[in-house]
């Protein structure tokens, strides 16, 4: 038997609770939907990476959540595979080097410049989040410059080692333990949607779109979802840098937020729009 290379890969080892039934299937469909391979019952593998712990950490907070119990853990196969699985891990191979690529991009970029309009004359507060931004956070920080702070300015970092800034005087959104993140099985968005903006129906429906590509779960199926996800891949691909994303993020949510309002309804005002500022750090 061929060994696998020292690699790393994150492996998720669970166990459920015999009731619910449905959380059994609820955490085999996630699984499928990131990716992920099974190497034994309750055993899953990922290549290592940003976008596989993000996924990894969110479930394991579900099933901690639904009564289950489950770690994380990283590791490189040596030996023991079988055939099946070697062959499953290396069709893995050109997606971990997609994302390594990724990764890399975004590090050289250096730390991402603040956006929105307060960057430029040093108002609002700063809100931090994980270097790296995709769907949720993307959208988060649009909802948080268009309703609780227009002068916002943001900073984006690497979540291990990172401290929060002694005296609150940053925020953190989509990151274990912030101040505004998931809550239960709500994204970042739908929680600041829920408390921002309650009963405003274009944000709601905008909220489902972002919950199915966040969790990957499909549970909304908005028709819309697929053109917004490759959409928001495209911005991702085209930009390395986190303030570019959120700067070209910003105008697209804002075109879809006015045409999802109801016909001859016109949207709340979403207030003032963000410009990035290319450049300057925190």
């Amino acid at each position: 038997m061929a060994e696998s290379g020292g690699n790393p890969w994150l492996l998720l080892i669970h166990q459920l609770p015999a009731k619910p039934d449905y959380l059994r299937v609820k955490v085999w469909r996630r699984l499928q939907r990131i990716g992920a391979v099974a190497m034994k019952n309750a055993v899953w593998a990922l290549p290592r990476s940003d976008v596989a712990l993000e996924d990894f950490h969110w479930l394991l907070k579900e099933i901690a959540a639904d009564g289950g119990e489950a770690m994380l853990c990283e590791a490189s196969f040596v030996a023991g595979l079988t055939e099946a699985q070697e062959a499953l891990l290396e069709r893995l191979d050109p997606a971990r080097e997609r994302m390594r690529r990724r990764s890399a991009e975004v590090v050289a970029a250096g730390p991402a410049s603040p956006v929105g309009e307060g960057a430029s004359r040093g108002g609002g507060r700063v809100w931090v989040t994980r270097a790296g931004v995709h769907v949720d956070r993307i959208a988060s920080a649009w909802l948080i410059c268009r309703r609780l702070d227009p002068e916002a300015r943001f900073r984006f970092v690497a979540e291990s080692g990172y401290a929060p800034a002694a005296g609150g005087a940053e925020l953190r959104f989509d990151m274990f333990e912030g101040e505004f993140t998931h809550e239960g099985d709500r994204c970042t968005f739908e929680v600041l949607a829920s408390r921002f903006a309650p009963g405003e129906a274009a944000l709601q429906r905008l909220a489902r779109m972002v919950h199915d590509l966040d969790f990957k779960d499909a549970k909304y199926g908005a028709p819309e979802t697929p053109g917004f996800a490759l959409a928001l891949e495209g911005i991702c691909a085209r930009h390395a840098s986190d303030g570019a994303r959120l700067e070209s993020g910003a105008a697209l949510l804002d075109d879809l937020y006015a045409g999802l309002g109801a016909p001859g309804e016109a949207p709340a005002a979403p207030g003032p729009p963000a410009s990035g500022t290319e450049g300057r750090t925190d």
